[in-house]
């Protein structure tokens, strides 16, 4: 007999509405905190949303952060940052530091000459580092690619809510928008809190697990709809429990699965694209958390249609004329 992974049984009976209120308050408070934490602490934008100039360092001997940042005072650089590097993949002769520089001028990057005299300025306290990556960004680019990015949000989340509308009702279609805001704001929240940086690639991870989450609530609106249509009799709340029970195994399996090979990227992909993959491994248990007690919730509240074999009685006395629908 084969092996089978049963990371949830066949059948459960568990009730996820038992505590709507207290997950939905969290799921709210949550929300809050998260714009709270942005407004307050603010995000720790990289270079494509800043401006300036970006630049990776690697050396074979260890490093002092300091002394990079001594090395390069009186230089008259706006804005310098300094941060070391830690990877698990890198070996003991491998030291990686990110330094970054304000918007200079007009082009927003340090100029040719300004770059090896910065260079120049590290080798003293380090002979061994070397520039192994330089980026810039113009002021009026980084200006553009936010708004780009807010764009590029904001369409994707009207489309999926269109999509929704026409392929369901429209409490699905809000139920939906209201856990795809959720997953947004809790991504958005962590990176402030943490102060990871947030740049175009964490734009791309947050796309991406709007996908996920919204086929993660299609699939289980699709499986309410045929159970409505089976159950025209059964109160609302019942149906939606047996809903969620039912596709549960596999919104469980389907989170763990992805988790794995986006932590085997955390864990050995590197730094460059650790913001992106943490980005969609949160991504993905918000999005799981959000389609059982965000969406439904909504849904539940707002009520839906019981049946969708026939119309409903107020569509059919609209198609009566009007010299009719008033008997003797």
């Amino acid at each position: 007999m084969a092996f089978r992974l049963k990371l949830v049984p066949d059948e459960t009976h568990f009730n996820f509405f038992r505590w709507q209120w207290l997950t939905f308050g969290i799921s709210a408070a949550a929300m809050v905190l998260s714009l709270v934490a942005v407004l307050v602490m603010g995000l720790n934008f990289g270079i494509d949303f800043k401006g300036g100039t970006t630049i990776r360092t690697e050396s074979a001997t260890k490093f002092d952060v300091g002394e990079y940042r001594n090395a390069l005072d009186g230089m008259g650089l706006s804005d310098v940052s300094i941060t070391e590097v830690f990877d698990p993949s890198f070996g003991a002769n491998k030291h990686v530091a990110m330094i970054r520089i304000g918007t200079q001028d007009a082009t927003g990057s340090v100029t040719p000459d300004e770059l090896n005299k910065i260079e120049a300025a590290l080798k003293v306290v380090d002979p061994q580092v070397a520039f192994t990556a330089v980026e810039s960004v113009g002021p009026k680019v980084s200006g553009e690619l936010i708004m780009t990015a807010v764009y590029a949000v904001g369409a994707a989340t009207i489309a999926i809510m269109f999509y929704i509308w026409l392929r369901f009702e429209w409490q699905f279609a809000l139920g939906a928008v209201v856990s795809i805001v959720h997953d947004v704001l809790l991504t958005i929240g962590i990176f402030a809190v943490l102060q990871l940086k947030f740049d175009l690639s964490t734009i791309a991870a947050l796309l991406t697990t709007l996908g996920y989450s919204v086929n993660d609530t299609v699939v289980v609106f699709d499986r309410l709809r045929e159970n409505l249509i089976k159950s025209k009799t059964e109160p609302l709340i019942d149906v939606m429990n047996r809903t969620v029970n039912e596709t549960l195994s596999r919104t469980v399996m389907t989170a763990v699965t992805t988790a794995l090979a986006l932590g085997a990227m955390m864990i050995f992909g590197g730094d460059v694209i650790r913001g992106f993959v943490f980005a969609m491994l949160w991504g993905v248990f918000v999005g799981a958390y959000s389609t059982v007690y965000v969406a439904k919730n909504i849904v539940l509240w707002l009520g839906v249609k019981r049946d969708w074999s026939k119309p409903d009685p107020k569509e059919k006395v609209d198609e009566i004329p009007a010299a009719f629908r008033d008997g003797p």
